[in-house]
Protein backbone atom coordinates (compact mmCIF):
# COMPACT_ATOMS: atom_id res chain seq x y z
CA UNK A 1 0.00 0.00 0.00
CA UNK A 2 1.51 3.01 -1.16
CA UNK A 3 0.76 6.74 0.36
CA UNK A 4 3.30 8.97 -0.13
CA UNK A 5 3.31 13.35 -0.99
CA UNK A 6 1.80 14.59 -4.32
CA UNK A 7 2.73 17.88 -3.85
CA UNK A 8 2.62 20.78 -6.95
CA UNK A 9 5.51 22.69 -8.15
CA UNK A 10 5.77 26.09 -8.14
CA UNK A 11 3.79 25.78 -11.86
CA UNK A 12 0.88 24.04 -9.96
CA UNK A 13 1.99 21.28 -12.33
CA UNK A 14 1.70 17.57 -10.61
CA UNK A 15 4.53 16.35 -9.00
CA UNK A 16 4.41 12.62 -8.68
CA UNK A 17 8.30 11.97 -8.04
CA UNK A 18 7.57 10.20 -4.19
CA UNK A 19 5.15 7.57 -6.21
CA UNK A 20 7.82 7.07 -8.60
CA UNK A 21 10.49 6.63 -6.52
CA UNK A 22 8.38 4.70 -4.29
CA UNK A 23 8.04 2.51 -7.26
CA UNK A 24 11.61 1.96 -7.68
CA UNK A 25 12.01 0.62 -4.48
CA UNK A 26 9.57 -1.64 -4.42
CA UNK A 27 10.38 -3.45 -8.04
CA UNK A 28 13.82 -4.88 -7.13
CA UNK A 29 11.55 -7.19 -4.33
CA UNK A 30 8.16 -7.63 -6.20
CA UNK A 31 6.89 -11.32 -6.03
CA UNK A 32 4.70 -12.76 -8.78
CA UNK A 33 0.96 -12.96 -6.80
CA UNK A 34 1.68 -9.68 -4.66
CA UNK A 35 -0.86 -7.12 -4.50
CA UNK A 36 -0.23 -3.23 -5.12
CA UNK A 37 -2.57 -0.48 -3.97
CA UNK A 38 -1.93 3.61 -4.48
CA UNK A 39 -3.63 5.33 -1.85
CA UNK A 40 -1.91 8.99 -3.08
CA UNK A 41 -4.19 11.22 -4.59
CA UNK A 42 -3.52 11.55 -7.92
CA UNK A 43 -4.19 12.67 -11.76
CA UNK A 44 -6.09 9.34 -13.63
CA UNK A 45 -3.39 6.99 -15.54
CA UNK A 46 -0.98 7.42 -12.42
CA UNK A 47 -1.60 3.75 -11.04
CA UNK A 48 -2.28 1.88 -15.04
CA UNK A 49 0.64 4.12 -16.24
CA UNK A 50 3.49 5.64 -14.35
CA UNK A 51 3.43 3.28 -11.28
CA UNK A 52 2.78 0.43 -13.48
CA UNK A 53 5.55 1.21 -15.64
CA UNK A 54 7.89 1.70 -13.23
CA UNK A 55 7.00 -1.46 -11.57
CA UNK A 56 7.37 -3.73 -14.84
CA UNK A 57 10.46 -2.16 -15.60
CA UNK A 58 12.51 -3.05 -12.87
CA UNK A 59 11.07 -5.84 -11.67
CA UNK A 60 10.52 -7.41 -15.04
CA UNK A 61 6.77 -8.99 -14.21
CA UNK A 62 3.05 -8.18 -15.87
CA UNK A 63 0.78 -6.32 -14.50
CA UNK A 64 -2.47 -8.13 -14.00
CA UNK A 65 -0.98 -11.69 -14.58
CA UNK A 66 2.04 -11.79 -12.73
CA UNK A 67 1.11 -8.75 -9.86
CA UNK A 68 -1.97 -7.33 -8.96
CA UNK A 69 -2.48 -3.73 -9.13
CA UNK A 70 -5.24 -1.37 -7.77
CA UNK A 71 -6.16 2.35 -6.80
CA UNK A 72 -8.18 3.11 -3.86
CA UNK A 73 -7.72 6.59 -2.33
CA UNK A 74 -7.52 7.42 1.30
CA UNK A 75 -10.66 8.64 3.00
CA UNK A 76 -9.96 10.43 6.65
CA UNK A 77 -11.73 13.02 8.84
CA UNK A 78 -8.57 14.65 10.41
CA UNK A 79 -10.08 16.09 14.07
CA UNK A 80 -13.17 14.41 14.39
CA UNK A 81 -13.49 11.87 17.26
CA UNK A 82 -16.59 10.22 15.67
CA UNK A 83 -14.56 9.22 12.46
CA UNK A 84 -13.97 5.35 12.41
CA UNK A 85 -11.91 4.27 9.20
CA UNK A 86 -14.01 0.90 9.76
CA UNK A 87 -16.93 2.75 9.24
CA UNK A 88 -15.87 5.05 6.10
CA UNK A 89 -16.69 3.21 2.61
CA UNK A 90 -13.52 2.63 0.42
CA UNK A 91 -13.22 2.91 -3.03
CA UNK A 92 -11.41 0.16 -5.00
CA UNK A 93 -10.56 0.17 -9.00
CA UNK A 94 -8.16 -2.54 -10.02
CA UNK A 95 -6.37 -2.90 -13.20
CA UNK A 96 -8.18 -5.81 -14.08
CA UNK A 97 -11.13 -7.27 -12.36
CA UNK A 98 -9.04 -10.36 -10.51
CA UNK A 99 -6.78 -6.97 -9.01
CA UNK A 100 -10.01 -5.53 -7.84
CA UNK A 101 -10.89 -8.54 -5.89
CA UNK A 102 -7.71 -8.91 -4.13
CA UNK A 103 -7.71 -5.28 -3.16
CA UNK A 104 -11.58 -5.84 -2.37
CA UNK A 105 -10.19 -8.98 0.19
CA UNK A 106 -7.58 -6.91 1.46
CA UNK A 107 -9.47 -3.72 2.55
CA UNK A 108 -12.57 -6.16 3.74
CA UNK A 109 -10.66 -7.45 6.19
CA UNK A 110 -10.98 -4.16 7.80
CA UNK A 111 -13.60 -1.84 6.04
CA UNK A 112 -17.27 -2.80 6.44
CA UNK A 113 -17.85 -1.37 2.89
CA UNK A 114 -16.37 -2.26 -0.26
CA UNK A 115 -17.51 0.47 -3.41
CA UNK A 116 -15.73 -1.10 -6.25
CA UNK A 117 -15.63 0.85 -9.94
CA UNK A 118 -13.97 -0.07 -13.19
CA UNK A 119 -10.88 0.77 -13.18
CA UNK A 120 -7.94 2.50 -11.39
CA UNK A 121 -8.87 5.40 -13.24
CA UNK A 122 -12.20 5.49 -12.29
CA UNK A 123 -11.44 5.71 -8.50
CA UNK A 124 -8.49 8.40 -9.14
CA UNK A 125 -11.24 10.13 -10.79
CA UNK A 126 -13.38 9.54 -7.68
CA UNK A 127 -11.29 10.96 -5.33
CA UNK A 128 -10.33 14.36 -7.05
CA UNK A 129 -14.30 14.47 -7.58
CA UNK A 130 -14.55 14.71 -3.87
CA UNK A 131 -12.39 16.92 -3.13
CA UNK A 132 -12.96 19.51 -6.47
CA UNK A 133 -16.54 19.43 -5.23
CA UNK A 134 -15.53 20.82 -1.76
CA UNK A 135 -13.35 23.54 -3.47
CA UNK A 136 -15.43 24.76 -5.49
CA UNK A 137 -18.19 24.90 -2.89
CA UNK A 138 -15.49 26.67 -0.41
CA UNK A 139 -14.74 29.19 -3.18
CA UNK A 140 -18.57 30.23 -4.06
CA UNK A 141 -19.42 30.93 0.24
CA UNK A 142 -16.04 32.85 0.01
CA UNK A 143 -17.07 35.14 -3.49
CA UNK A 144 -20.52 35.56 -1.00
CA UNK A 145 -19.12 36.52 2.51
CA UNK A 146 -17.11 39.30 0.29
CA UNK A 147 -20.16 40.04 -1.44
CA UNK A 148 -22.58 39.82 1.36
CA UNK A 149 -19.77 42.22 3.92
CA UNK A 150 -20.70 45.11 0.79
CA UNK A 151 -23.94 44.59 1.19
CA UNK A 152 -23.65 44.31 5.09
CA UNK A 153 -25.17 40.92 5.50
CA UNK A 154 -23.53 38.44 7.74
CA UNK A 155 -22.56 35.30 5.35
CA UNK A 156 -22.93 33.20 8.46
CA UNK A 157 -26.16 34.04 9.28
CA UNK A 158 -27.17 33.42 5.79
CA UNK A 159 -25.71 29.92 6.02
CA UNK A 160 -27.02 29.25 9.27
CA UNK A 161 -30.60 29.97 7.89
CA UNK A 162 -30.09 28.22 4.71
CA UNK A 163 -28.99 25.13 6.20
CA UNK A 164 -32.04 24.42 7.92
CA UNK A 165 -33.79 23.49 4.41
CA UNK A 166 -34.11 19.94 4.41
CA UNK A 167 -33.11 19.21 1.27
CA UNK A 168 -31.30 20.65 -2.24
CA UNK A 169 -28.57 22.52 0.21
CA UNK A 170 -25.61 21.63 1.65
CA UNK A 171 -23.73 23.87 4.26
CA UNK A 172 -20.41 24.58 3.35
CA UNK A 173 -18.46 27.82 5.29
CA UNK A 174 -16.02 30.55 4.35
CA UNK A 175 -12.12 30.92 5.87
CA UNK A 176 -8.94 32.77 5.29
CA UNK A 177 -8.22 30.64 2.45
CA UNK A 178 -8.04 26.80 2.02
CA UNK A 179 -5.06 24.39 3.86
CA UNK A 180 -4.15 20.85 4.15
CA UNK A 181 -2.48 18.13 2.23
CA UNK A 182 -6.29 17.65 -0.02
CA UNK A 183 -8.46 20.53 -1.25
CA UNK A 184 -5.67 23.41 -2.10
CA UNK A 185 -3.82 20.81 -4.36
CA UNK A 186 -6.05 18.02 -5.84
CA UNK A 187 -8.31 19.93 -7.94
CA UNK A 188 -5.30 21.17 -10.21
CA UNK A 189 -4.47 17.60 -11.09
CA UNK A 190 -7.08 17.39 -12.70
CA UNK A 191 -6.67 20.99 -14.66
CA UNK A 192 -3.17 19.52 -15.45
CA UNK A 193 -4.22 16.69 -16.69
CA UNK A 194 -7.09 17.84 -18.66
CA UNK A 195 -4.94 20.02 -21.15
CA UNK A 196 -3.54 16.61 -22.15
CA UNK A 197 -7.49 15.62 -23.70
CA UNK A 198 -7.85 19.20 -25.21
CA UNK A 199 -10.12 20.40 -22.29
CA UNK A 200 -10.20 23.69 -20.06
CA UNK A 201 -11.70 23.43 -16.69
CA UNK A 202 -12.60 26.93 -16.37
CA UNK A 203 -14.91 25.97 -13.26
CA UNK A 204 -12.49 24.79 -10.98
CA UNK A 205 -9.72 27.32 -11.61
CA UNK A 206 -11.89 29.90 -11.07
CA UNK A 207 -12.84 28.45 -7.77
CA UNK A 208 -8.53 28.30 -7.05
CA UNK A 209 -8.54 32.09 -7.84
CA UNK A 210 -11.21 32.86 -5.38
CA UNK A 211 -9.77 30.65 -2.61
CA UNK A 212 -6.42 31.86 -2.94
CA UNK A 213 -7.81 35.73 -2.90
CA UNK A 214 -9.08 35.31 0.48
CA UNK A 215 -5.95 36.04 2.85
CA UNK A 216 -5.58 39.64 0.61
CA UNK A 217 -9.40 39.61 1.76
CA UNK A 218 -8.63 39.20 5.64
CA UNK A 219 -5.66 41.18 5.27
CA UNK A 220 -7.66 44.36 4.67
CA UNK A 221 -10.15 43.59 6.93
CA UNK A 222 -7.28 43.72 9.35
CA UNK A 223 -6.26 47.20 7.89
CA UNK A 224 -9.37 48.67 8.71
CA UNK A 225 -10.09 47.32 12.02
CA UNK A 226 -6.37 48.50 13.16
CA UNK A 227 -7.77 51.80 11.36
CA UNK A 228 -10.87 52.53 13.54
CA UNK A 229 -8.10 52.57 16.07
CA UNK A 230 -6.19 55.16 14.28
CA UNK A 231 -2.83 52.11 14.01
CA UNK A 232 -1.93 51.28 10.36
CA UNK A 233 -0.50 47.74 9.57
CA UNK A 234 2.79 48.60 8.87
CA UNK A 235 4.31 48.78 12.75
CA UNK A 236 0.94 46.92 14.49
CA UNK A 237 1.65 44.27 16.59
CA UNK A 238 -0.72 41.43 15.14
CA UNK A 239 -1.16 37.61 16.90
CA UNK A 240 -2.45 35.08 14.56
CA UNK A 241 -4.57 32.65 16.17
CA UNK A 242 -4.75 28.60 14.61
CA UNK A 243 -1.56 27.61 12.68
CA UNK A 244 -3.33 24.13 11.79
CA UNK A 245 -4.72 24.10 8.44
CA UNK A 246 -7.83 22.64 9.89
CA UNK A 247 -9.45 22.86 13.60
CA UNK A 248 -8.28 20.57 16.64
CA UNK A 249 -5.44 18.60 14.65
CA UNK A 250 -1.69 19.49 14.56
CA UNK A 251 -0.88 19.40 10.80
CA UNK A 252 -0.10 22.59 9.14
CA UNK A 253 0.37 21.76 5.21
CA UNK A 254 -0.46 24.11 3.04
CA UNK A 255 -2.25 26.15 5.96
CA UNK A 256 -3.21 29.92 4.70
CA UNK A 257 -2.15 31.09 8.33
CA UNK A 258 1.07 30.89 6.55
CA UNK A 259 0.20 33.31 4.01
CA UNK A 260 -1.42 35.72 6.32
CA UNK A 261 1.96 35.53 8.10
CA UNK A 262 3.43 36.80 4.99
CA UNK A 263 1.17 39.12 4.13
CA UNK A 264 1.27 41.21 7.36
CA UNK A 265 5.13 41.14 7.23
CA UNK A 266 5.13 42.50 3.83
CA UNK A 267 3.06 45.62 5.10
CA UNK A 268 5.76 46.20 8.16
CA UNK A 269 3.83 44.41 10.60
CA UNK A 270 5.41 42.44 13.75
CA UNK A 271 3.71 39.12 13.62
CA UNK A 272 3.54 36.12 15.80
CA UNK A 273 1.17 33.17 16.11
CA UNK A 274 -0.64 31.25 19.36
CA UNK A 275 -1.59 27.40 18.79
CA UNK A 276 -2.12 25.18 21.42
CA UNK A 277 -1.78 22.13 19.12
CA UNK A 278 1.68 23.47 17.39
CA UNK A 279 4.31 24.66 20.03
CA UNK A 280 7.25 25.65 17.56
CA UNK A 281 7.19 25.10 13.79
CA UNK A 282 9.13 22.51 11.73
CA UNK A 283 10.71 22.70 8.42
CA UNK A 284 8.25 23.16 5.34
CA UNK A 285 8.67 22.91 2.03
CA UNK A 286 7.36 26.60 0.97
CA UNK A 287 7.67 28.09 4.01
CA UNK A 288 11.15 27.89 5.60
CA UNK A 289 11.43 30.91 6.63
CA UNK A 290 9.14 30.24 10.27
CA UNK A 291 10.93 27.37 10.72
CA UNK A 292 11.82 27.24 14.48
CA UNK A 293 8.93 29.64 15.15
CA UNK A 294 7.54 28.85 19.20
CA UNK A 295 3.96 29.83 19.74
CA UNK A 296 3.28 32.42 21.77
CA UNK A 297 2.33 31.33 25.55
CA UNK A 298 -1.94 32.26 26.53
CA UNK A 299 -1.91 35.05 29.08
CA UNK A 300 -3.75 38.19 29.41
CA UNK A 301 -0.32 39.64 29.44
CA UNK A 302 1.06 38.23 26.18
CA UNK A 303 -2.46 38.34 24.20
CA UNK A 304 -3.18 42.26 25.06
CA UNK A 305 0.50 43.33 24.43
CA UNK A 306 -1.00 43.00 20.08
CA UNK A 307 -2.51 45.55 18.29
CA UNK A 308 -4.69 42.77 16.53
CA UNK A 309 -5.50 38.85 16.89
CA UNK A 310 -6.52 37.32 13.25
CA UNK A 311 -8.64 34.06 14.34
CA UNK A 312 -7.05 32.00 11.37
CA UNK A 313 -7.98 28.58 12.60
CA UNK A 314 -10.87 27.87 15.26
CA UNK A 315 -9.63 25.32 17.60
CA UNK A 316 -11.70 24.18 20.46
CA UNK A 317 -9.02 24.07 23.05
CA UNK A 318 -8.50 28.10 22.52
CA UNK A 319 -10.66 30.19 25.79
CA UNK A 320 -12.60 32.27 23.71
CA UNK A 321 -14.18 34.53 25.78
CA UNK A 322 -10.47 35.23 27.77
CA UNK A 323 -9.59 36.21 23.88
CA UNK A 324 -12.00 38.78 23.94
CA UNK A 325 -11.65 39.83 27.57
CA UNK A 326 -7.38 40.48 26.85
CA UNK A 327 -7.27 41.31 23.13
CA UNK A 328 -7.85 44.65 21.72
CA UNK A 329 -8.92 44.12 18.55
CA UNK A 330 -10.30 40.82 16.76
CA UNK A 331 -10.56 39.79 13.54
CA UNK A 332 -12.38 36.47 12.81
CA UNK A 333 -12.58 34.64 9.95
CA UNK A 334 -14.32 31.21 11.73
CA UNK A 335 -17.26 32.80 13.08
CA UNK A 336 -15.85 31.60 16.10
CA UNK A 337 -17.04 34.22 18.53
CA UNK A 338 -21.08 34.27 17.80
CA UNK A 339 -21.84 33.10 20.52
CA UNK A 340 -19.56 35.42 23.16
CA UNK A 341 -21.17 38.90 23.77
CA UNK A 342 -17.96 41.75 22.79
CA UNK A 343 -17.81 45.63 23.18
CA UNK A 344 -18.80 47.31 20.07
CA UNK A 345 -15.93 47.60 17.64
CA UNK A 346 -13.60 45.10 19.18
CA UNK A 347 -14.40 41.66 16.74
CA UNK A 348 -14.68 42.37 13.05
CA UNK A 349 -15.92 39.48 10.55
CA UNK A 350 -13.43 38.41 7.50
Amino acid sequence: MICVPTPLNKNREPDISYIIKTGESIGPHLQKGQLIVLESTTYPGTTDEDLRGVLEKISGLKAGSDFNLAFSPEREDPGNPNSRVAEIPKVVGGLTPACAERAKSLYGKAIKTIVPVSSCRAAEATKLLENIFRSVNIALVNELKVVYEAMGIDVWEVIKAAKTKPFGYMAFYPGPGLGGHCIPIDPFYLTWKAREYGQNTRFIELAGEVNTSMPKFVVNRVADALNTKKKSVNGSKILLLGLAYKSNVDDMRESPTFILLDLLKERGAEVAYYDPHIPVINPTREHAQWTGTKSVPWSREEISKYDAVVIATAHDAVNYKELVDWANVIVDTRNALSEIKAPAGKVWKA
